[in-house]
């Protein structure tokens, strides 16, 4: 079949228009490009629900908030990420209450040791007027905290030689806490030699003997497989710790308040789940962690209260926290100095 020079000029110019209508369509790169650093693994559930959250956010929003997380300390270690969120390095970062209290004190008010008897006590606590004292506590320091805290579980101490069974197995016990005044101050009035150390270093630092022990939530004693390196675990309760997602105050006050209300939805509902799976995996973890090799008891509370009135350390982080965060928490567990 011959073709004329008409007939191939016009088959030419519609070429880029068919063209045009079968090409995918490029996707419009978002209003608000942002990182979210934390310190854990991508099993433990804050990293599974805060995915999940992301996910929707970028869904409600029609991609114009696009959230990447950084898990693992792939951005650097807790005290890293949270001058990063400061300075606007990073725009979120979910640091426990004992890290940010590095920065805002009062936030490491519900770590004061052995307060909490129930998780009843803790979100009356947090989600009630502690929590609302600490969010505006962190706003001064040009942070945004969302209004659900995650869940960290309570506290337990592990330990490569004997079992704890009260108070006097803390004396002179090397055990790694975080970089948290009151973690040093209630183990060294416990009678113990606390060292503050990046949770990066917990495992390396247990495995090579600068310290016996460690205290931390059983997920976490879990995920970050510190049974391969601790022989015992008395189930102390000592510590209620959680995290607090927060967001660079700049950044934030940026977000049209549409795109916000999308944001602190998500993340607070992923919040709420995340506690739940929490709950969870604590009615599991022991079973496995037994199945591992590390082994269980049980402690007297009240023989470390006992020590920690005597130490003075009640007296002394009510004077520090002041009467009105003190007497907000006593609202919630009752008398403790």
């Amino acid at each position: 079949m011959s073709i004329t020079r008409r007939t191939a000029l016009r088959a030419a110019a519609a070429l880029p228009a068919a063209g045009l209508i079968a090409s995918p369509r490029i996707a419009r790169a978002a209003e608000f490009d942002w990182k979210y650093g934390h310190n854990l693994p991508v099993t433990h559930p804050l990293h599974i629900r805060a995915q999940e959250a992301v996910e929707r956010i970028a869904r409600e929003t029609n991609g114009r908030v696009d959230i990447k997380i950084f898990p693992n300390n792939q951005l650097g270690g807790d005290t890293d990420m949270l001058s990063q969120v400061r300075s606007g390095g990073i725009t979120f970062f979910t640091p426990s209450a004992l890290v940010i209290a590095t920065l805002v004190p009062v936030a490491a008010i519900n770590a004061v040791g052995f307060v909490f008897s129930d998780y009843g006590q803790v979100w009356k606590a947090m989600d009630g007027g502690v929590g609302a004292a600490v969010r505006q506590a962190i706003s001064r320091v040009n942070l945004f905290a969302f209004e659900k805290m995650w869940d960290n579980g309570f506290r337990q101490m592990t330990t490569s030689g004997r079992a704890i069974t009260d108070a006097t197995g803390m004396d002179g016990l090397k055990i790694r806490v975080p970089v948290s005044p009151l973690s040093i101050s209630m183990f060294r009035g416990l009678g113990a030699a606390p060292a503050s150390l990046q949770f990066s270093e917990v495992y390396s630092a247990l495995q090579t003997r600068i310290v016996d022990a460690q205290e931390n939530p059983l997920p976490i004693i879990q995920v970050a497989k510190l049974y391969e390196v601790q022989k015992s675990c008395a189930l102390s309760n000592h510590i209620w710790d959680g995290y607090w997602f927060i967001a660079n105050g700049r950044s934030w006050r940026g977000l049209p308040a549409d795109l916000q209300r999308v944001v602190s939805n998500a993340i607070n509902e992923a919040g709420l789940k995340q506690r739940d799976d929490i709950a969870g995996l604590n009615a599991t973890v022991q079973t496995d962690l037994e199945s591992k090799g590390l082994s269980f008891n049980r402690t007297n509370p009240e023989s470390f209260r006992a020590r920690l009135r005597d130490s003075g350390f009640y007296g002394e982080w009510k004077t520090r926290f002041g009467e009105e965060a003190w007497g907000l928490l006593e609202g919630a567990v009752g008398r403790l100095a």
